[in-house]
């Protein structure tokens, strides 16, 4: 069906629309004019572009990997991300505030500080398109920082007897972590050896099984080398590992936990949930006399107990637990949250409403799920003071969100 894409909506597909409704299609821009193959939803068409008739006029041709969604002049990139937090703002928040301007990152490329390839069965590293197990054979990756894309460059050859890659890089050390993901980690031994020895930038390897829960999920395993590196995120160096979380763009985040900083104040008391390693935490520990850091993977509270040795912050403490245990914490001043992609759970929402403290600083990734959560805190007394779009991936739909806010 030819069709003319209105814009974007969240999760990056184009709308249009059909003398039988609305249409979603994955690879078109706002304004362009696209042939799409479609099938028919409930309530809506769905489908994927075949060509693009009339391209926009800032379009930038690949090749791009299946990630890149939005490939578009990157100045042109940001009032669509902008737009994407404040549509959610108003029709899922239904809350009227005015948007502070949206953050670029500091590389529009080559950006990314981790990244996960499945290995294709003759060799070489891809990328599965999005929602499916379909796979696309990649010769480079224009959005993997520089050490990166100097190990992807040096995988790619080898013959890997494991089902998938995933890289850890620092952009302070100029160094990559890899975890080898399926396989046996006996045969897998040598190889890790082999990369150390032949790669100045493989630093460590780690093996991890193929656990239907998900990656890293199941038994982990050092093969060699080092286990973390130091990276710089506003001023903050904290470890990272090819197995944990942390912030793929360190220079767009390291720019976001300084202002998150700064809008949070300071007080005695601040609680962060989802803390992670507690990169934001110790952000927080220079306003507030007392810091208690909350996540409950063992292995981040790990390196974050050995960030806090190292960098001498006696003001912060870590706690082990799920973020809903908000109530065994005590009084704060300030809460901080910054919930994985599906957003606050029923049980944190209910800790924090309980709680009730005096600022709540939320940080999010999914501006759909954290409009829903601060519309209902909304309805429940709180004022949204603050919101800043920060984009930490660039050519992608996706948008990081800051906010505060406070009891009316």
């Amino acid at each position: 069906m030819r069709l003319t894409i209105e814009k974007l909506v969240p999760g990056g597909l184009g709308l249009a629309r059909t003398p039988d409704g609305v249409a979603l299609v994955r690879g078109g821009l706002p304004g362009e004019v696209v042939e799409a193959e479609l099938e028919r939803r409930k309530n809506h068409w769905e489908g994927e572009v075949s060509e693009v008739l009339e391209p926009h006029p800032r379009r930038e041709e690949g090749p791009w990997p299946p990630s890149v969604d939005l490939p578009l002049a990157y100045e042109a990139q940001l009032p669509i991300k902008a737009g994407f937090v404040q549509e959610a703002l108003e029709r899922i928040a239904k809350l009227e505030a005015a948007l502070e301007p949206i953050q670029p990152s500091p590389r529009p490329l080559g950006y990314r500080a981790a990244a996960q390839y499945a290995v294709m069965p003759g060799g070489g590293l891809a990328y599965r398109y999005p929602g499916t197990h379909n796979l696309l054979l990649l010769e480079h990756d224009p959005l993997l920082a520089p050490p990166l894309a100097r190990a992807f460059g040096q995988l790619r050859p080898l013959q890997l007897a494991c089902l998938e890659v995933a890289l850890r890089g620092s952009l302070r050390e100029g160094k990559v972590l890899l975890g080898l993901i399926g396989g046996d980690p006996k045969r897998l031994q040598p190889l890790a050896r082999d990369l150390l020895g032949s790669s100045p930038d493989v630093v460590g390897v780690t093996w991890a099984e193929d656990h239907p829960a998900g990656r890293f999920r199941g038994r982990v395993q050092a093969l060699a080398g080092a286990g973390t590196l130091l990276e710089d995120f506003g001023g903050v160096l904290a470890s990272v590992s090819v197995q944990g979380f942390a912030q793929v763009n360190p220079e767009a985040a390291g720019r976001m936990y300084l202002e998150a900083a700064r809008v949070a104040g300071e007080g005695q008391k601040a609680v962060e949930l989802y803390a992670g390693s507690g990169v934001l935490g110790f952000h927080l520990a220079r306003g507030f006399a007392e810091v208690v850091a909350v996540e409950i993977s063992k292995e981040a509270v790990k390196r974050g107990e050995a960030d806090k040795a190292r960098l001498g912050v006696s003001n912060l403490r870590f706690h082990r637990g799920d973020a809903s245990e908000l109530a065994k914490l005590g009084t704060a001043d300030l809460v901080a949250v910054d919930p994985p992609r599906a957003g606050l759970s029923p049980q944190t929402l209910q800790a924090l409403l309980q709680a009730r403290p005096a600022r709540l600083l939320y940080v999010s990734c999914d501006p759909a799920t954290w409009a829903r959560d601060v519309g209902r805190l909304a309805r429940e007394g709180y004022r949204l003071e603050f919101v800043r779009p920060y984009d930490f991936y660039p050519y992608t739909h996706h948008v990081e969100v800051l906010s505060l806010l406070s009891l009316a």
